[in-house]
């Protein structure tokens, strides 16, 4: 992998949040994502573009998860987007609380600017973020007294949750809590839609709750969603996890996904919106793939990626290189499996690029060496 270089700013691009009005209009449409795939063809893969959230998405996503809160992070991130707009990706990934509110704030600037100069237009990318953790603001608070007053005046005092609803410190799925996070994603955003929107490792509730009453938790937050894209806020709605799905039943963590469709069928009726799931899959995480945990029909126990494809739900991978593990020091098979590739890091994305039924698969990047590096994974031209 390349190392990452620093970029000159954007202008705008700053770690403050947008103005709450002006929120580009629109979202990710079959139409728009089949145009920008078009001016794309005759680069990639013929399966490089593939069905997710209802529109055509690049199967390699750009993810936003490390880095600091600064500025210049915020130029490196705002400075990659550009070039994958340019070079063909059209799914961006983020959370809220992700570099303090930063990563979503560059992502929206990035795409504003790229919307406003006539590269992209807002109904061909797809915008992804998520909710479950308290947002810190910006920066880190200097220690846990200051964290616990901002918590307490930005969220308890307002009545977006209660105490009680917080567990591990930091994670609330109270439905006030999640429609004050939609709000400010589409915000930081800047966008009236987001795309996909999923709550952020549900399976955090489990270390303290039963799983009856997570259930009604889920059921709740379910309804929170389902009434969101009836407003237009959203377009579909899934769960990233990090063990719930990888798990086996039985695991305090555990999450089965068949139960999660079921109750989104109870709360929205057949048209359901709970489309869309994330978890890690790599190299050194295949569970997804070999591992049998996910309760299905009679007494059938089968891989997630298996469960995902019966019960007609799209799969998009996180950690594809593992936070920069898998870019160095792979087994020769893999190289003899994968020819025309170079480095590492694409045998890693290629890899999981190729599992059936994944929709996607996040990579993490931060220049533009980084961005045209990792796409010939996928590229027809000579490497």
């Amino acid at each position: 992998m390349i190392t990452t270089t620093l970029q000159t700013p954007p202008a705008g691009v700053t770690g403050a949040a947008p103005p709450a009005s002006g929120l580009l209009p629109g979202k990710a449409s079959v139409a728009g994502t089949k145009r920008f795939r078009l001016r794309f063809a005759d680069r990639y893969a013929d399966d490089f573009y593939r069905p997710v959230a209802g529109a055509m998405a690049s199967s390699i996503g750009l993810g936003t998860y490390l880095g600091e809160c600064t500025d210049a992070e915020d130029a490196r991130y705002a400075g990659a987007i550009g070039t994958a707009f340019e070079h063909g990706i059209n799914l961006l990934d983020c959370a809220i609380n992700y570099r303090c509110q930063r990563s979503e704030r560059a992502v929206g600037q990035a795409l504003r600017q790229a919307v406003e100069s006539g590269a992209v237009a807002r109904d061909e990318v797809m915008v992804c973020s998520k909710a479950g953790y308290i947002p810190l603001d910006c920066t880190p608070p200097e220690s846990r007294e200051a964290y616990q007053a901002y918590v307490t005046r930005e969220f308890f005092e307002r009545g977006l949750m209660a105490p009680e609803d917080v567990v591990a410190g930091g994670h609330c799925l109270a439905p006030a809590f999640l429609e004050h996070q939609i709000r400010r994603s589409r915000e930081n955003l800047g966008v009236d839609t987001v795309d996909v929107f999923y709550l952020h490792n549900p399976e955090q509730q489990l270390d303290v709750v039963a799983p009856e009453r997570f259930q009604t938790i889920m059921r709740g937050a379910f309804a929170v969603l389902e009434e969101r894209v009836q407003r237009g806020e959203i377009g579909q709605y899934g769960c990233a996890t990090w063990n719930g799905f990888r798990v086996p039943p039985g695991a305090r963590n555990h999450i089965s996904l068949g139960e999660l469709v079921a109750l989104a069928r109870d709360v929205g009726g057949a048209d359901h919106h709970f489309r869309v799931i994330q978890l890690p899959i790599n190299l050194a995480m295949p569970e997804a793939l070999r591992a049998a945990t996910q309760p299905m029909d009679g007494d059938r126990i089968v891989p997630l990626l298996q469960a995902a494809a019966d019960l007609g739900m799209t799969v998009v991978a996180s950690a594809t290189l593992m936070q920069s593990q898998l870019t160095r020091g792979l087994p020769a098979a893999l190289a003899d499996a994968f020819p025309s590739l170079r480095t590492d890091a694409q045998r890693a994305i290629a890899f999981v690029r190729s599992l059936p039924g994944v929709g996607a698969a996040l990579v993490g990047m931060k220049s533009a060496a980084h961005v045209t590096e990792n796409l010939l994974a996928a590229s027809r031209l000579p490497h």
